[in-house]
Formats: C-alpha cells, sequence, structure tokens
C-alpha cells in the first residue's frame, strides 16, 4: 500500500431468505436508514471473518457460504483517504435474531418492499448489485470543497 494514504476497510453482509433480505433499521446518529448488518474490519481478520463476526454481532445469526459482491469504495485524493467496503450474500445461516441489537433492530423485508424504505445513498446504489450475476466495484470521488459525493464510477463483472 501507498505510504501516506489512510486505508480504512469495511465489510458488508447482505443475508437472503427467499425473496426477503436482513436489514437493520438503524436509527441512530448520522447513518439513520435501513442497511444490511457489517462493519470495520478488526486487525489481523480477513474480511470474510469480519463479515461473518459483524452479523453475528448485529443481529445474532451465525452465517456461512459467503460470496464475494464486490468493492464498494470511496477515494478522497485531497486528504489522501481510502475507505474500502467489501460486499458479501449469503443464503446461509442459522440462529435468532437478537431483540435488543447494537446498530438497529434487525428485521427481514421483503425485496420488493426495499425501494420504499429509508436507506443511504451508497446502500441504495449497490443494492440491487447484490442480485445480479458476477461481481461490481464502485468508486466514489468525494468532493472535500462541497463535501458531498462528486465523481461516481460503477463497474460490472
Amino acid at each position: 500500500m501507498k505510504e501516506g494514504i489512510n486505508y480504512k476497510f469495511w465489510t458488508v453482509c447482505m443475508v437472503q431468505d427467499g425473496d426477503s433480505v436482513l436489514l437493520l433499521n438503524r436509527q441512530h446518529d448520522n447513518f439513520k436508514g435501513y442497511i444490511p448488518p457489517g462493519g470495520k474490519v478488526k486487525f489481523p481478520e480477513s474480511f470474510t471473518e469480519a463479515a461473518i463476526r459483524e452479523v453475528k454481532e448485529e443481529t445474532g445469526l451465525e452465517v456461512s457460504n459467503l460470496i464475494y459482491k464486490g468493492l464498494y469504495e470511496y477515494v478522497n485524493p485531497e486528504k489522501n483517504d481510502r475507505y474500502m467496503i467489501f460486499n458479501y450474500i449469503t443464503n446461509c445461516f442459522t440462529g435468532t435474531l437478537l431483540e435488543d441489537a447494537p446498530e438497529g433492530k434487525p428485521v427481514w423485508v421483503q425485496l420488493k418492499e426495499v425501494p420504499n424504505l429509508p436507506m443511504q445513498t451508497s446502500i441504495r446504489r449497490r443494492f440491487p448489485l447484490f442480485f445480479e450475476e458476477g461481481t461490481f466495484e464502485i468508486q466514489v470521488e468525494w468532493n472535500n470543497e462541497k463535501n458531498q459525493e462528486g465523481k461516481v464510477t460503477i463497474r460490472k463483472t
């Protein structure tokens, strides 16, 4: 990795059960809305291990057979920041949902209902890509001056 670049890594794991997905109804801090389980990767764990751990911590479910779907990243050239989110999907899980989850209430949502839910732009942008063939790479260049997203590039592979 290039010296002087600030790298941060996260994972997201979409858990699917037929035509429903497990989302967290997150209503705290500046990241409100429905989101799939996920979080920071703790060094030295692998990205897959982090995704499995985060799902367990946030929902109570134990997942397996994760399929890598793609990369979502923010780059801020002015601050030398690169934030990378590794995205997975699975339909293999066991356990019972937590009643009092730390990041938001875990709920099963019908896929057809998802477009009507409040959701961050970054989640809404990649959501359909979890269910398409192949993988994706989304790069968002942050506009530091305007403090908002700038150029967005989406590649499907």
